[in-house]
């Protein structure tokens, strides 16, 4: 496994990551969580990803019950949680970046992560409605505090990322170093065209997450929904639609030829191509069993296989069809 720095900020995550998005308490008990989460860590990985919502906060009491289990040493992994829904009913409880929740929704994460701090902690979402400069500073005391080490967006437009980084210029605070967003062959333009002007300055690095696009890229939707799949979970129905969609199906079954060609599966080639961008920092894999994980870490043996004539023959069959 190699390490890389996330943009200029000097942590380094491995390039490849595990998130319990989804699994973790929905699909995963914590036993199965423990077994994915060992067969992750064994192969390199040092960065895992989580988030206050994920299954309204069990997926942080099952990561924590784990970490606590394994017992790593606390130097060795890279943890993040993320704020913006919120997991419980009141007026500063929900959809806000506001300080009230940001400040209180750190201190029950840690509490269910069994943490004294995370390393990254990200605004999941942007929040129109709170100046981005209470956002920034909250973040900042969340810092200085000692509860978190950096901080980062998720799906924020560059447009808004950018006023964060001004925001925290304006006031000497600190500022995002990283952005969490969706990154695959169907899905890139944020990514490749409206994030550019911000990897040189502010010098943002990428933790993007759906490699896969939900399993579309597995090729497992091109004779429908298998019943084991993530497209056949009842809350995950609004996948339905993109994971069964004729004309990206048909390019995900060219792409097998490629990935026959270079000896690898096509969620393999799909990953290694996530993490071939040099701007990203380090691609969220998920997994909800051990050879799902070993299957997926094994792609950063193909990274090195893409070369610019693969690159060219891969995008010459999905780049017609990503938004």
């Amino acid at each position: 496994m190699n390490y890389r720095r996330l943009g200029r900020c000097g942590l380094k995550v491995s390039e490849l990551s595990f998130g319990s998005w989804v699994t973790y308490g929905n699909q995963l008990d914590v036993a199965a969580a423990r077994e994915c989460m060992a067969a992750a860590w064994d192969r390199g990985v040092n960065f895992f990803d989580n988030a206050e919502v994920y299954a309204s906060g069990k997926s942080e009491e099952i990561m924590g019950e784990i970490l606590a289990k394994l017992a790593w040493p606390r130097l060795k992994y890279v943890v993040s949680t993320k704020f913006f829904w919120g997991i419980t009913d009141g007026p500063n409880e929900k959809n806000t970046l506001n300080r009230k929740y940001l400040l209180n929704g750190i201190d029950a994460s840690l509490k269910r992560l069994r943490l004294d701090f995370v390393d990254l902690v990200f605004c999941h979402r942007p929040d129109p409605e709170t100046p981005v400069e209470e956002t920034v500073w909250a973040m900042h005391d969340m810092i200085e505090r000692g509860k978190a080490l950096y901080w980062g967006t998720s799906e924020w437009s560059a447009a808004q990322v950018a006023a964060a980084c001004a925001a925290a210029d304006r006031h000497h605070l600190r500022a995002p170093v990283t952005e969490q967003p969706q990154y695959n062959l169907f899905h890139r333009a944020r990514v490749e065209k409206e994030y550019a002007p911000l990897y040189d300055e502010p010098g943002l690095g990428l933790t993007t997450w759906s490699p896969l696009a939900s399993g579309l890229l597995t090729g497992k939707y091109r004779r429908g929904v298998p019943p084991d799949s993530r497209g056949a979970i009842p809350r995950l129905q609004f996948l339905v639609e993109s994971l069964t969609d004729k004309k990206r199906n048909e390019a995900v079954g060219r792409l097998e030829a490629v990935a026959q060609d270079l000896g690898c599966t096509l969620a393999q080639l799909s990953i290694a191509w996530c993490a071939r961008n040099p701007h990203v920092s380090t691609v969220i894999t998920g997994a909800s069993r051990v050879s799902q994980v070993e299957e997926n870490l094994a792609a950063a043996e193909v990274i090195p296989r893409l070369t610019a004539e693969v690159m060219q023959r891969i995008d010459g069959i999905t780049a017609p069809l990503a938004d």
